[in-house]
């Protein structure tokens, strides 16, 4: 059922490397004992706090504490269609963000939030999509899904990652 609340604004940094030769992703399993989208893959990102300039700044502010990188180390490029989380009522809002190999970079998990840091090329996540049948809450859907390495991406994650995924 759908959340019939306002919706929140959240954004989303799709922190995009290797491009074009080699690119990839990176994504934050989150932890299993969060009170939301406990245990999912995801973006790194989240709410608009009062002090964030825009959108933009909110998914640079949301990576740099969920994984510590750095927002100098980050290229912006093009924002992708707004999504929306379901049952969560959030509006996500996801921007490209080209950066170093994370190899470069000092990426660390915030253990508050963030179980580890996961790191796939475009090619495997590509390979690993799949429309499958999910029970979430009793509910059976049929929905978008990448599986890779063991990990499931779902959910509006799985939307943002096939809109990125048609525009490459």
């Amino acid at each position: 059922m759908a959340n019939k609340s306002p919706q929140t604004d959240a954004a989303v940094l799709l922190p995009l490397y290797g491009w074009p030769d080699d690119p990839g992703l990176v994504f934050t399993e989150r932890r299993a004992d969060l009170r939301r989208h406990a245990g999912e893959i995801s973006f790194p990102g989240g709410r608009r706090d009062d002090g964030d300039a825009d959108l933009a700044t909110t998914a640079l502010r949301e990576a740099h504490e969920e994984i510590g990188l750095d927002p100098g180390a980050v290229e912006l490029g093009e924002s992708l269609p707004a999504t929306s989380t379901f049952v969560t009522g959030y509006r996500i809002h996801p921007f490209i963000g080209h950066i170093p190999h994370p190899r470069e970079l000092a990426l660390a998990p915030n253990p508050a939030e963030v179980e580890t840091v996961l790191t796939f090329s475009l090619e495997v996540l590509r390979e690993g999509y799949e429309i499958r049948r999910l029970v979430r809450r009793g509910v059976p859907i049929h929905t978008p899904t990448y599986e890779v390495e063991g990990h499931l991406i779902w959910g509006a994650t799985a939307r943002i990652l096939g809109d990125l995924l048609d525009r490459v």
